[in-house]
């Protein structure tokens, strides 16, 4: 349930209020917006739980939440939650840009990669340390080494850094080097997972599953927001159909109904959802129009050579040319491009 405090609530009134909810076994959210606080109640949904809290002071109303996901429900915050993290800034009106190559493969080319993607106007940069391959024998990434060349990419540039973690077992190891923990598609329902990086304190790029329901997707969300990491951003990065001419199907109408169900800001990935390069540019302004609040994009310097994901990924040129088409887009929606910030 949701404890609305009143517009003029005091500090005190609110700390009060969070060690009634707690006193009562449930578990307690306390979300500023732009006018009022609420406190998410979760747990027990009892009447006499209700009248309870109402009677407490600084409290306007005690509404119980209808949506199955609780913190990520705009009944509990009708505001859009802005994600910020080093010079990524995503949601609420801003868009984010997050590029870069599937794998990191060498220094020369995460350093090339990031310099060329922030001259273009990303925002963030992606690359994968740990890849999870369908393959055992496939690629695997360089791993810690990886995560110390992107450490190295930011120094260079000031770019956040986006990266996956794949276990349990990695996440304090790739929190130190992330700004962003990336949750892959295979692992949105692993939900041990999603709990540790709900406590790493760092913000967390959720990708859907290739067979998740938006449901699923809400839901393992809550996850990482019920460990009190209110800084989540969902992906919609396409999900498997009976069609076969795109390596997913990148369904765009996830875009508005997300925005109307939830205050999390969405990302769309037109690399994954399309498989192929040629297709990249027209669906990454298509999701700009769609209202997504970003895209991460495979960029590479050499996509044919690459060591992964070399036929969906961008090379430079297209890169910048996919940018001026997404920059007329937002700009004709009266949004804003999110400028990398610049090197110290």
């Amino acid at each position: 349930m949701i404890v609305v405090m009143e517009k003029h609530a005091t500090e005190e009134q609110v700390s009060h209020m969070v060690e009634k909810v707690e006193a009562l076994g449930l578990k307690a959210h306390v979300i500023v917006g732009a006018e009022r606080t609420v406190i998410a109640a979760i747990g027990d949904k009892r009447e006499e739980t209700k009248q309870s809290l109402e009677s407490g002071a600084g409290v306007s109303a005690v509404m119980p939440i209808l949506a199955p996901f609780k913190v990520a429900s705009r009944e509990v915050k009708p505001e859009p939650t802005q994600v910020k993290t080093g010079s990524l800034t995503i949601g609420d009106g801003v868009l984010g840009v997050i590029a870069g190559p599937c794998s990191v493969e060498s220094e020369e080319q995460i350093i090339r990669s990031a310099q060329a993607v922030k001259a273009a106007g990303a925002t963030a940069l992606r690359g994968g340390a740990f890849k999870p391959r369908t393959s055992p024998y496939s690629f695997q990434g360089l791993k810690e080494h990886g995560l110390q060349l992107l450490a190295a990419a930011r120094d260079a540039t000031g770019l956040a850094i986006v990266t996956e973690v794949m276990g349990t077992d990695d996440v304090d190891l790739v929190a130190r080097y992330a700004d962003v923990l990336q949750i892959g598609a295979r692992n949105m329902q692993n939900y041990r997972l999603l709990e540790a990086v709900g406590g790493a304190g760092k913000p967390v790029l959720l990708k859907r599953g290739p067979c998740a329901t938006m449901e699923e997707l809400l839901l393992a969300a809550e996850y990482i927001l019920n460990e009190g990491n209110p800084n989540v951003i969902l992906c919609e990065r396409g999900i498997r159909t009976f069609e076969t001419h795109t390596r997913f199907t990148l369904p765009l109408a996830t875009v508005p109904y997300l925005r109307q169900i939830t205050h999390l800001p969405i990302v769309t990935d037109p690399s994954h959802g399309t498989g192929h390069t040629r297709l990249v540019p027209d669906m990454a302004a298509a999701s700009i129009a769609a209202g997504a609040d970003g895209l991460i994009l495979e960029v590479h310097p050499d996509p044919e050579n690459a060591m992964s994901d070399g036929y969906q990924s961008l090379n430079f040129q297209q890169f910048e040319q996919t940018m001026e088409l997404c920059r007329k887009v937002a700009e004709a929606l009266g949004k804003k491009m999110g400028a990398a910030v610049p090197v110290a």
